[in-house]
């Protein structure tokens, strides 16, 4: 056969290929985990700690051999089954381009929004995708549009810098005062309650109250609700930052009490990088500004809340695959697979000299991340130093976080694949940097 004959049979081959995938481009994928077997039951304990299932779960992905990788926080890494479907459907909007656009997409991202929502306990109409929680909070917060001159926002030292800064660009934009406030350390679930009421009572001017449900200086994980009511008793709004909660944390929407909230696909669920959205209660549309300029949506759309102009389709039509392996998992479960892989590393370093965990061990105030600090070590140089101790002599990835009152600190976030094999050399290789002796 002549050589170019040969590259004609396989492009023919690709082709068929491609035609075939665009034909099905939000069907049902070829899910691949009927391996996975059935999630176990029992006690959190005993879910917690089946190695046979999490062995399972730790075959759905493919990771670097070259560390061991407990800075989980910024992204989560696709399972394989996630990982394919992205580039089944890149190769199909590669293949359809603009004629998929203009005519498909938009069923099909209405189908995914529908998705998402029922998995969070939303309506279709109270949710619209964005490319990431912070795009969604910054369009919650530049947005709401009940502040008036005068009012104050407030937010506290735990909450995410972007957050941050759009609260501040608040004084500009609606002529209000912005205050800010320090969560006590050590972070119990009473200390942060108390120190939100005194925030509240000393500025009695305050409408607009930022949370962050789980903390990514700290993993600290906020009693959302009970602060939620304490604001809305005093006629505060809240708008809550869950970029790190779902998916890591087991709850839906409704059980945050707030009316503006922000998600992450992309981090706990395991979707394609550059993709969330907002929730903001039907009831409380109005109380939110449409975007810039935005004419492609009525003004009762909440989609007309976002305009980000073209997205990467494959990206969100991945969605779908990264929900359905979430739910295959579970929440419960993953939530005690987390909690117990915290425990396992944190219950054996507390005791190490000079180590200060930023996390509290109380039931309900921490998930995967936990951080922390060894006593004097709190400027960035010396937290830079211990990262890179951790990765270039241990092979340990980790993170330093700033922004935390009492100084910066080292975040340590392990992910489903993560086992007590590589928690041990997270331990031992801690034990070498604060001089503890062990065996």
């Amino acid at each position: 056969m002549h050589p170019t004959e040969t590259i004609s049979s396989d492009r023919r081959s690709i082709l068929r290929g491609l035609a075939a995938a665009a034909v099905t481009s939000l069907a049902a994928p070829a899910f691949a985990a009927e391996s996975l077997p059935a999630a176990p039951t029992g006690t959190a304990a005993a879910i917690a700690t089946d190695k046979a299932y999490w062995a399972a779960v730790k075959g759905l992905y493919a990771v670097t051999p070259d560390v061991v990788n407990f800075e989980n926080g910024y992204w989560g890494i696709m399972p394989e089954p996630v990982r394919r479907e992205f580039i089944r459907q890149s190769d199909m909007i590669n293949y359809q381009n603009t004629f998929y656009a203009r005519q498909r997409a938009g069923a099909d991202f209405e189908a995914v929004r529908a998705k998402v929502a029922e998995a969070v306990g939303a309506a279709p109409d109270e949710i619209a995708l964005t490319r990431g929680a912070t795009e969604a909070l910054q369009l919650l917060i530049g947005g709401y549009n009940r502040l008036k001159p005068g009012d104050s926002v407030l937010y506290a030292d735990l909450d995410y810098d972007s957050m941050q800064y759009a609260m501040n660009a608040l004084k500009a934009r609606r002529g209000v005062d912005v205050v800010k406030f320090d969560v006590p350390e050590p972070a119990t679930r009473q200390a942060v309650l108390d120190a939100y009421a005194r925030a509240i009572e000393a500025n009695p001017k305050t409408k607009l109250l930022l949370l962050t449900h789980v903390s990514h200086r700290t993993g600290f994980v906020m009693p959302i609700a009970e602060i939620a009511r304490m604001a809305k008793a005093r006629g505060i709004d809240t708008i809550v930052d869950a970029a790190h909660s779902w998916g890591q944390i087991d709850f839906r929407v409704g059980e945050l009490e707030s009316d503006f909230v922000g998600f992450n696909l992309h981090k706990w669920i395991g979707a394609p990088l550059g993709v969330g959205f907002l929730y903001i209660r039907k009831d409380r549309l109005a109380d939110i500004d449409r975007d810039l300029g935005d004419e492609d949506f009525a003004e009762t759309d909440i989609r007309s809340r976002v305009h980000t102009g073209t997205v990467n389709f494959a990206t969100v039509l991945t969605v779908p695959t990264a929900v359905a392996l979430h739910q295959q998992i579970g929440a419960p479960a993953k939530q005690a697979r987390l909690r117990y892989l915290r425990d396992y590393w944190v219950s054996r370093a507390r005791g190490f000299k000079d180590i200060e965990i930023l996390t509290p061990d109380e039931a309900g105030s921490y998930g995967a991340i936990t951080s922390f600090r060894l006593a004097g070590k709190t400027s960035k140089a010396d937290n830079e130093a211990i990262v890179a101790k951790l990765r270039d002599s241990h092979k340990v990835m980790t993170v330093r976080r700033a922004g935390v009152a009492r100084g910066q600190c080292i975040r340590v976030t392990p992910a489903l694949f993560t086992d007590e094999a590589d928690l041990d050399r997270l331990v031992e290789a801690l034990a070498v940097v604060t001089g503890t002796k062990t065996g």
